[in-house]
């Protein structure tokens, strides 16, 4: 069997699913990135929620959650191996027992040092011009947003 033009739908062969080149490289990269973030013993999931406080440190768990597309359910076992590693805090609020602060510690804060090392590795493993990341980045952006939309149309199951 032979490919269908890329513009088509409906098709079932492997080569033809944009899903699988997703995953693929989706793989691909958190393997390197495991690999990058072993000796700051971080995890993927633990780094993206180190970058978000890097960026602006005392953030909500909701906010948190919000910036990284995560539910509390997935995030909350994240912040408590952050917490018992010494790098955040978590601080539950007066005004609202519910919501909780998250702050990096000192050690957490010192940390990006080290991270700041991570970004050319993968941009260099990627063997993109910078300028077609940009772009991809931008695609990937509409992508997401596009397919969540469609999936909420759909009536609950």
């Amino acid at each position: 069997m032979t490919s269908q033009d890329p513009g088509e739908t409906g098709s079932l062969l492997l080569d033809d699913q944009l899903c699988f080149g997703l995953y693929s490289a989706s793989r691909a990269i958190t393997s390197l990135y495991r690999t990058l973030l072993e000796p700051l013993d971080l995890t993927y999931p633990q780094y993206l929620v180190m970058l978000v406080l890097w960026e602006h440190d005392a953030q909500q768990v909701k906010e948190l959650g919000a910036a990284l597309n995560l539910d509390s359910g997935t995030l909350s076992p994240l912040l408590k191996r952050l917490e018992k590693s010494g790098l955040v805090t978590r601080e539950r609020q007066a005004e609202d027992e519910r919501s909780v602060r998250i702050r990096l510690t000192d050690d957490g804060a010192a940390l990006r040092a080290k991270a700041e090392e991570i970004p050319p590795h993968i941009g260099a493993a990627m063997g993109l011009d910078p300028a077609v990341l940009t772009g991809l980045r931008t695609t990937m952006d509409r992508l997401a947003a596009s397919v969540n939309t469609y999936r909420e149309s759909f009536p609950p199951a």
